[in-house]
């Protein structure tokens, strides 16, 4: 899983399934992108619900999450807030970098979407640094709403093109599907099911 994942996911679901289930030992394994569980020899993973491959179980962890652009007021003293995407050619933005390669930024707003290849001064493979390197004035970022949702609401970032980011379908817990499941996969698709 990713570590966003981890931080959004399972951490705070994880001290009651340690209670409940002492004897079973998670070994986790943060990545960033899309994981082939079978060729990892991984027996779950947490993944968002349109990297999933279809020959997968699904099972919903997360309710629909949002993507946010996010700046910090220093940031934005001397530049434009950006009014369309079109407009991120003039920001620096700070790129995620996934084994593909750097993070293209989608948007969509009623029927028109755009994909935009952002530049600036760093790229980098995790969210949790985009946020530090936005919140010290690096750049632009585009991270999962909920992680930035605290800074917003302090005024330490400023979100802008809200209305260019609809809800995305969230995180999956997936796995391949199996005659036996083992008790420990079930235990934990049960704590981790979005109820």
């Amino acid at each position: 899983m990713s570590r966003s994942a981890a931080v959004m996911v399972l951490l705070p679901r994880l001290k009651a399934f340690a209670e409940a289930y002492p004897d079973i030992v998670l070994d986790v394994v943060t990545v960033t992108g899309p994981v082939d569980l079978v060729a990892g020899e991984f027996d779950v993973g947490i993944q968002l619900g349109e990297y999933i491959q279809k020959d997968m179980i699904a099972v919903r962890v997360t309710p629909e999450l949002r993507l946010a652009v996010v700046g910090s007021p220093g940031y934005f003293s001397s530049r434009k807030i950006p009014q369309k995407p079109a407009d991120l050619s003039d920001h620096r933005c700070i790129t995620l970098r996934l084994p593909s390669g750097p993070y293209r930024w989608e948007f969509e707003r009623g029927r028109k979407s755009v994909t935009i290849g952002v530049s600036g001064p760093l790229i980098i493979d995790d969210t949790h640094l985009v946020i530090q390197a936005a919140l010290a004035g690096a750049g632009l970022g585009f991270v999962y709403e909920e992680q930035v949702a605290e800074d917003i609401a302090k005024r330490r970032l400023i979100r802008v093109l809200e209305d260019w980011t609809p809800p995305i379908p969230g995180f999956f817990l997936y796995y391949p599907s199996r005659q036996h499941q083992p008790s420990a996969l079930s235990a934990l698709v049960d704590a981790l099911r979005l109820s």
